[in-house]
């Protein structure tokens, strides 16, 4: 007879956190999950408030799930957004709102000073990735040159999932996975910090312990247990960020699997068996001991068809329909879905939105499908920049909200002509974190029995049209680049002036 216990996942994300209970078979017995709102104080700047957003979120949702259980729950695994820098005290208290992850730019000064200091060639070998936004060195360094007086206080270097961590079981701990997304603060191959650059970026921070997200780290504590409504002394595993906590919900586990997450930003995750450090991409450790991920970042693709549906009206179900009835190319219209700069393949925090080819004859579904198509050009950019890192991609699965309704997933699949899977549970970091905490305690669950293949999106007839317009694409943004810049520093100066 199968083991009862439930297994608690709870993922903290970029607008929302959510949660799960799931049994020994894989079964989703409870959903929870609770909207908030990430904080803009100046142009440039993303930040959470650790307590209101992710304590106060991980409550409500633990005490909803816990109290809706019908079984014991005997293990807990978390994940968050990530990589994000919370500086806090001796106590874990935090010091100021968290700094989240490559859609924060402050840091672009301590980027080319970061790179300048180390050199990019020493920190793409011993870390991986070049800095970019999505680097957690350069927000160190800006903290201290910007905030010494919170700097100063800081004793301890936290993230979602690990702040989460230490207020259940009081360790103070990250997983690999996260930490090697803290460039160039963390050594690839040896896995460990890297004390020389830790020394020389955050000098009187103490790193936390480093451990894989399926080791068990502590447990629930008394304090805890009485806060959360969660049984004291039951297992919590290290934890992870929200993306790859998701590719494990998806069976996005084995060298070659790749995950392609439609959402506010896409994102895709590469598996690979060892690592490829390539210009413009992220190599990072992976989930699993033994392996490492490849992993690319757009700054934008959801939050483009959110701004138009509130520029032009409709719902999204509705402004889908109609742009899969637009024929493939949007009818004259290209689009560069830069909106807030780019992350990857062009790591390029002042590139901007271009739309080409508007004429008073286009329409709103014309342009909200040039938006899918935008997105899928870019997706078409990373697999390619993926490939030419030395990844082998084998296989493609696709999660996120973006996945409903089939137009954004047909239009990828034509563009980059791909075969995605589309799995049963597509919104997934709170079920691949119940998978980890099933992992930690020994059970061995075969993932593709608990989140089996619902559908298969095969490229069409439509992939020679994009043939013809992806040239044009990768053109755009180096013929337009100059503006955009010039832009941009206009932009950020309306900005400052209309707040002071």
């Amino acid at each position: 007879m199968s083991d009862p216990g439930l297994v608690l996942g709870i993922d903290i994300g970029t607008s929302s956190s959510k949660g799960v209970l799931v049994d020994s078979r894989g079964a989703v017995v409870a959903r929870a999950s609770r909207g908030h709102t990430t904080s803009r104080p100046r142009p440039g700047w993303f930040e959470h408030d650790a307590e209101a957003v992710w304590w106060q979120d991980f409550l409500v949702l633990a005490r909803e799930l816990a109290a809706s259980a019908d079984h014991p729950i005997i293990g807990v695994s978390v994940s968050g957004i990530g990589p994000v820098l919370l500086a806090a005290d001796s106590s874990g208290k935090p010091l100021r709102p968290a700094i989240l992850y490559g859609v924060d730019t402050r840091a672009n000064d301590e980027i080319t000073e970061l790179t300048g200091e180390f050199g990019e060639e020493s920190i793409v070998e011993r870390g991986g990735s070049a800095l970019s936004s999505q680097a957690i060195g350069p927000k160190w360094r800006w903290l201290a040159k910007n905030e010494p007086e919170v700097f100063d206080q800081a004793r301890l270097f936290l993230m979602a999932s690990s702040f989460l961590v230490l207020r259940l079981t009081g360790e103070y701990v990250l997983d690999h996975h996260s930490a090697s997304q803290c460039d160039p603060m963390y050594d690839l191959r040896e896995a460990r910090w890297a004390p020389d650059r830790v020394a020389a970026i955050a000098p009187g921070i103490a790193m936390p312990r480093l451990a894989w997200p399926t080791e068990v780290v502590g447990a629930v504590t008394a304090e805890a247990a009485a806060e959360t409504g969660l049984p004291q002394g039951i297992p919590v595993t290290a934890g992870t960020v929200d993306a790859w906590a998701e590719a494990t919900g998806a069976g996005v586990t084995t060298p070659g699997d790749t995950m392609i997450m439609y959402g506010t930003t896409m994102f895709l995750i590469q598996v690979l068996s060892d690592p490829r450090p390539g210009a413009g991409l992220w190599t990072t450790r992976g989930v699993f001991p033994g392996t490492y991920s490849l992993a690319a970042g757009m700054a934008t693709s959801g939050a483009i068809t959110d701004w138009l549906r509130e520029l032009v009206g409709g719902e999204f179900g509705e402004l889908s329909a109609e742009a899969g009835r637009v024929p493939a190319g949007s009818r004259g219209l290209l689009m560069l879905p830069y909106f807030a700069g780019e992350r990857t393949p062009v790591p390029d925090p002042d590139a901007r939105g271009v739309i080409a080819g508007i004429t008073t004859a286009h329409g709103r579904a014309d342009l909200y499908r040039a938006a899918l198509e935008g997105t899928a050009y870019g997706v078409r950019h990373n697999l390619e920049a993926m490939r030419d890192a030395g990844g082998g991609a084998r296989r493609f699965v696709a999660v996120g909200g973006g996945t409903r309704g089939g137009v954004w997933t047909r239009i990828v699949s034509d563009v980059a002509r791909i075969e995605q899977e589309i799995p049963r549970e597509t919104i997934g970091a709170a079920f691949g974190n119940a998978i980890l905490a099933s992992v930690a305690l020994g059970r061995e669950p075969d993932i593709e029995a608990w989140n089996p293949v619902a559908e298969i999106v095969r490229p069409g007839a439509d992939a020679d049209v994009y043939d013809e317009f992806y040239p044009h694409y990768r053109s755009l943004y180096l013929s337009t680049v100059d503006t955009a810049h010039f832009l941009a520093r206009h932009s950020l100066a309306g900005m400052q002036r209309r707040e002071s």
